[in-house]
């Protein structure tokens, strides 16, 4: 008997940076434990050249990575929904689809390195700062001890790694 897979969608509204970043890191430490998506509400169609460019750098595959809109996962064939985070305000206080599954939903917001400006080299570092605050927050995720907790205790959890900033897990 194989145990299904726990499924997280990460949204943001152009699903080019932030929520990329995430799919992939999930998918990479998670993997054997869960299945990482992402999507927008308004996707920009292709995914920024800063987020790959940071994901090869450190060793992920960016195979299979493309900016797509959230209907894909709200209708009859989408994938069970586990959890769905926002990474973005903006797509925090939109109106979703109804989500297939009732999934757990929780707001993750950190700033959008595709707005940065300046130099190649301060553009980078904002795309390794989000880098940074996402992957202290799934580390927290995939720390957590989920199994054996309500929804109540579930999106309680889910809100408070919201609130990680500093990097202490706390």
């Amino acid at each position: 008997m194989s145990t299904r897979l726990a499924a997280i969608l990460i949204l943001c509204t152009g699903n080019s940076a932030r929520s990329i970043l995430a799919e992939a890191i999930l998918n990479k430490k998670g993997a054997g434990r869960l299945v990482a998506y992402s999507a927008g509400s308004f996707p920009k169609g292709q995914v920024h050249p800063q987020a790959l460019a940071l994901l090869a750098r450190l060793g992920y595959s960016t195979e299979g990575l493309r900016s797509k809109s959230w209907d894909e996962f709200a209708g009859s064939t989408a994938p069970s929904l586990d959890y769905i985070i926002t990474v973005c305000d903006n797509a925090a206080g939109e109106v979703c689809p109804i989500w297939p599954g009732a999934p757990i939903t929780a707001h993750w917001g950190v700033p959008d390195p595709a707005g940065a400006t300046g130099s190649d080299t301060e553009v980078a570092a904002a795309f390794a700062e989000t880098y940074k605050r996402l992957e202290r927050r799934i580390d927290a995720f995939l720390a957590a001890p989920f199994e054996g907790s309500d929804r109540a205790a579930l999106k309680s959890k889910l809100d408070e790694i919201g609130e990680i900033e500093d990097g202490d897990g706390q």
